[in-house]
């Protein structure tokens, strides 16, 4: 298997595991997933309002080694860095498309999505 340098950039850190395992021939038959992938192996998650991204930032990577794959992915612009501790997600941007989760390269994963929580009635 080949990947050029600037597709491994694009794919962030899942490339990296991707290509070992082809190279290991340890990929065996493709299982089936619960999301979809767009023809470029980007994941293209539908919006889910009730969700909202979680994360859990002692499992953060970006908190201590610069991974940033679900900050660079998210299409909402949803999720920032805070230096030293790892990422946090603006739940009002968040729409719940899952692509961070499905991005997170950690076991468990560093964000999950969770249920939104009902919105407090003012007055």
């Amino acid at each position: 298997m080949t990947i050029s340098r600037k597709e491994f950039f694009r794919q962030g850190v899942l490339s990296l595991g991707s290509a070992a395992l082809d190279l290991a021939g340890l990929r065996g038959a493709e299982t089936s997933t619960s999301t979809e992938r767009a023809e470029g192996g980007e994941p293209s998650l539908l919006p889910r309002p009730e969700l909202v991204a979680a994360p859990s930032p002692g499992l953060c990577l970006a908190r201590s080694c610069g991974c940033f794959s679900c900050l660079e992915r998210c299409p909402e612009e949803a999720i920032t860095l805070v230096p030293s501790v790892g990422v946090e997600v603006d739940s009002a941007r968040c729409t719940g498309c899952g692509i961070c989760q499905d991005l997170c390269p950690t076991f468990p994963k560093a964000i999950v999505l969770a249920r939104r929580e009902p919105a407090e009635n003012a007055g």
